[in-house]
C-alpha cells in the first residue's frame, strides 16, 4: 500500500491507495507518492506535482468516465479559473513522460471528459471529513479518557479539510497510539493536533506534553 497527501488549493488529501497486478496485456501501472514517480512498462519519469494528482484521480477511478468539471476540481481546486485545454496540455505531457499512446490507458472522450482504462477491478476511493471524524472518534474513546481523568481537546489545521483514507484504517492507527499513549498517562488533558508544512501531514496525540505523531509524506 502507498500512503501520501496530495496538496490542492485549500484542500489536502491523504491517499492510501492499492495497487493490485493488472491483466498481463496492460502493462503494470505503479505509482510512487513519495517521490512523484510513475512506472508504466519500461517507461519511468518523475511527474510534476499536478501532473501526479492529475494521474491519480483517474488511476483510482478506473473504466469510470470523468469529465472536466470534476478533474478540476478534484485536481485543481473548485476556485481555479482554467481554459479547457489546461487539462489536455499536462495530460499530454503525462502521455510523453509515460509512453502512453492518445487512446490508451487515458482515453480523452471528446466532449465529455476522461477516461483510465483497466481491467483491474475499481478502487474504492474513500474521502472523509477530518473535522467531522476526529471529533467522532475523541468521543468513541469518551468512557477511557474519563477513566484516566484525561480532558480531550481538538485543535486541526484549518487548510486540511478532508482525508481520502478508509476510515477504518485511519481509525486503527490512531488507536494504535492512543494505547501506548494511556499506558503511561497521567491526570491531566490529551489533545489532537493536524499539521500541514511543505513536506508532510501530521496527526499528533499530546497526553500532558507526551506527544506521539502519525506523520504522513506530501505527494
Amino acid at each position: 500500500m502507498d500512503v501520501g497527501v496530495c496538496r490542492q488549493e485549500n484542500k489536502c488529501y491523504l491517499c492510501a491507495v492499492q495497487f493490485p497486478s493488472l491483466m498481463q496485456e496492460q502493462p503494470r501501472l505503479l505509482l510512487n507518492s513519495k517521490l512523484r514517480e510513475a512506472t508504466y512498462g519500461d517507461h519511468s519519469a518523475r511527474l510534476t506535482r499536478l501532473e501526479y494528482a492529475l494521474l491519480h484521480y483517474l488511476y483510482v477511478h478506473p473504466n469510470s468516465l470523468c469529465t472536466r468539471s470534476e478533474v478540476v476540481d478534484n485536481v485543481w481546486g473548485t476556485a481555479f479559473h482554467y481554459d479547457t485545454g489546461t487539462v489536455d496540455v499536462h495530460l499530454n505531457a503525462i502521455r510523453r513522460k509515460l509512453g502512453f499512446t492518445t487512446a490508451y490507458p487515458i482515453e480523452t472522450v471528446r466532449g465529455e471528459g476522461f477516461l483510465f482504462h483497466s481491467n483491474q477491478e475499481a478502487i474504492p476511493y474513500y474521502r472523509i471529513d477530518i473535522g467531522e471524524f476526529i471529533p467522532q472518534w475523541m468521543q468513541s474513546h469518551a468512557l477511557e479518557f474519563q477513566n484516566h481523568q484525561l480532558e480531550p481537546q481538538v485543535k486541526l489545521d484549518p487548510f486540511v479539510r478532508e482525508i481520502a483514507i478508509r476510515p477504518d484504517v485511519l481509525h486503527q492507527m490512531l488507536d494504535g497510539i492512543l494505547v501506548a499513549l494511556l499506558s503511561i498517562a497521567q491526570p491531566g488533558t490529551i489533545c489532537i493536533t493536524s499539521h500541514l508544512t511543505l513536506d508532510h501531514f501530521s496527526l499528533s496525540l499530546d497526553v500532558n506534553g507526551m506527544v506521539n505523531e502519525l506523520r504522513i509524506p506530501i505527494a
